[in-house]
């Protein structure tokens, strides 16, 4: 069983920023495709990024240029930075890792607000 570990929602005000990591513990991640989706309130859950093995990246046209998905591969962690942030953001932001199976996290919470 792998294990996903998303943390660093929270509250935001409009044009913020947040970082979220997600990590998988104990597990060797640089050979795995990774990526986030969210969810927000009455909605299906929604693509934003994805990270090869390789580092190449892919956004959806929501957050192209405003989010940016990375790896630190040593650490076993994946990681999205979300700046300019708007309220059509909020959502339960959650990470996955494609391998025979795919595993997601148990979801952080973000919400953009004044």
């Amino acid at each position: 069983q792998v294990q996903l570990v998303e943390s660093g929602g929270g509250l935001v005000q409009p044009e913020g920023s947040l970082r979220l990591p997600c990590a998988v513990p104990g597990r060797m991640i640089s050979m795995y495709t990774m990526g986030w989706y969210r969810q927000a309130p009455g909605n299906q859950r929604e693509f934003v990024a994805i990270i090869g093995s390789t580092g190449s990246t892919h956004y959806s046209d929501s957050v192209k240029g405003r989010f940016t998905i990375s790896r630190d591969n040593a650490k076993n962690t994946m990681y999205l930075q979300m700046n300019s942030l708007n309220a059509e953001d909020t959502a339960v932001y959650y990470c996955n890792l494609i391998g025979p199976t795919t595993y997601w996290g148990q979801g952080t919470q973000v919400t953009v607000s004044s």
